[in-house]
């Protein structure tokens, strides 16, 4: 893989893209880095992949027992739904078996005994009287243990649980070959011991200059910058998105969560032979991962023939900056 390099940002950018000639001009444009100069950023040995996430925690309150002095009604209540073999809930619609136990619907999949009574699971008997108790309690979100305080009605909790801030961060580096999952605290740390061919700049203006762009297939180049107290990654993937049609797909990724991410703003600009290329937005968590934005277009995308004109001898020079946005 590859890393990035620095560039121009403005403060509470639009998400906007434009191409600019800059003919007429008596000499071509010159790039000025604020940073220490370019870092090469060789293509990255893993292949493209959507980045992963990781858990993340303040103190976990301490569980409450069904059976403990403390246990409010409420918790009682959702205890019912309990399933006996992963101890998530139960959740409409709710089948039982013949004696009236109940497991979720995923493990009853891979079931064909009751877990409880060992009593057949067939024929499919669906408890109503449950399900409509189910309708009128809030249950905690599965990350509560790593903080989460929300209680959701069980229609809604799937999709808050999908985007929940408390999930476990996966490592964010494109590629499917890293399957670490940790706390937010721990992902630089993760990344320096398990990704050292990553290159860190600081600064709030670097260059990312990614290396033999012409190399066949799929490539990522990566980067690291830290600036403002904070790490962003960098990543330039180079991918077929539609069959004898390759892209390149740039975007800045804030190693924190998606709150933080709406204090900062990138720019990225590709400069050079009379030409310029800039794209603006707000930083990705690391929670979302660039395979959201690619699918989306939502990031800097060129094709081969532009990234050509930019080019320089099979490198290409991106500038990356990073602002602060006002409150």
């Amino acid at each position: 893989k590859v890393s990035p390099e620095p560039s121009l940002l403005q403060l509470n950018p639009p998400n906007s893209l434009s191409l600019s000639s800059q003919g007429g001009c008596s000499s071509p444009p010159s790039i000025s880095v604020a940073s220490s100069g370019p870092a090469q950023a060789g293509p990255c040995p893993s292949a493209v992949g959507a980045p992963r996430a990781g858990p993340r925690g303040e103190s976990p309150p301490s569980p409450c027992c069904p059976h403990c002095s403390g246990c409010s009604p409420h918790h009682e209540l959702t205890s019912l739904f309990e399933c006996p073999v992963c101890f998530d809930y139960v959740l409409p619609p709710i089948l039982q078996c013949q004696a009236g136990h109940l497991v979720c619907n995923q493990c009853r999949q891979k079931l064909s005994l009751c877990p409880t009574c060992r009593g057949s699971l067939t024929p499919s008997i669906r408890n109503l009287a449950m399900e409509k108790v189910a309708s009128a309690v809030l249950f905690p979100c599965k990350y509560a243990t790593t903080g989460c305080s929300l209680t959701l009605h069980h229609t809604e909790k799937p999709e808050h649980e999908d985007i929940c801030e408390y999930r476990p961060y996966s490592c964010p580096c494109p590629g499917a070959s890293c399957k670490w999952q940790g706390s937010l605290e721990a992902v630089m740390s993760h990344l320096m011991h398990a990704h050292k061919s990553i290159t860190t700049l600081q600064g709030e203006d670097i260059v990312f200059l990614a290396t033999d762009i012409n190399l066949p297939g799929a490539v990522d180049w990566v980067m690291m910058q830290s600036c403002f107290g904070h790490h962003f990654m960098l990543v330039l993937e180079k991918q077929e998105k539609y069959e004898g049609h390759q892209q390149f797909f740039a975007i800045v990724l804030l190693i924190g969560t998606r709150k933080q991410a709406e204090n900062f703003a990138y720019r990225l600009e590709l400069n050079g032979n009379r030409r310029r290329l800039t794209w603006e937005a707000t930083p990705r968590s690391i929670h979302d991962g660039v395979s959201a934005a690619i699918l989306n277009s939502d990031c800097l995308v060129f094709d081969t023939a532009i990234a050509h004109l930019f080019a320089d001898n099979g490198n290409l020079g991106i500038n990356v900056t990073i602002s602060t946005c006002c409150p």
